[in-house]
């Protein structure tokens, strides 16, 4: 099929009728963006490590934190057992101060971005090329206490994870109003 017949294929799909106005329905702009090119990432894994965190240099220092993700493989080859791909992930910003206050080694997470590919030349001279998956919003994938036996709890030092509520919602922590990257 060419790309053109699968964007029709999902116009007519999405769509109620022919007889809407195709430049302002959602699903006319859906398929505009399948026919330019998608490039979007759904992850769901624990941290390998604590983020590790960075400030660009200048007047405005932007937060740079790193971290990779154990997302486990739906498919084991041969009978092995549990695998997993380990994902770089990077979050720039408020999602990169976001990682570094409340993300640890083990805490369940969910990430949304897009893949990114670069090089760089070493120190011995060789290239080495790079993907990682650029954060465009991450959140928790469970509470603090489902994940406190696999070394994802809190263990001191900065500011606490936030804590479930009787009701089974997470309390958002004090303070981090201003932080969130919505209103």
């Amino acid at each position: 099929l060419s790309k053109s017949k699968i964007v029709f294929a999902l116009w007519t799909m999405l769509s109620d009728s022919y007889a809407l106005d195709r430049t302002k329905h959602k699903a006319y702009k859906i398929c505009r963006k399948v026919e330019a090119g998608m490039n979007k990432v759904i992850l769901m894994g624990r941290l390998t490590r604590d983020p590790e965190v960075r400030y660009s240099q200048g007047e405005s220092a932007t937060a740079v934190a790193r971290y990779t993700l154990a997302v486990d493989r739906r498919f084991n080859r041969n009978n092995e057992d549990n695998s997993a791909d380990f994902i770089q992930c990077v979050a720039f910003g408020r999602a990169g101060e976001f990682a570094e206050k409340y993300f640890r080694k083990g805490t369940k997470v969910l990430v949304t971005g897009r893949i990114q590919t670069g090089s760089y030349t070493n120190r011995d001279g060789v290239k080495v090329y790079t993907t990682d998956v650029v954060v465009e919003d991450q959140e928790f994938a469970e509470s603090k206490n489902s994940n406190a036996g696999n070394d994802g709890g809190y263990t001191g030092g900065r500011a606490s994870q936030p804590q479930e509520a009787g009701d089974g919602f997470m309390n958002i922590p004090d303070g981090i109003d201003e932080e969130l990257p919505f209103n």
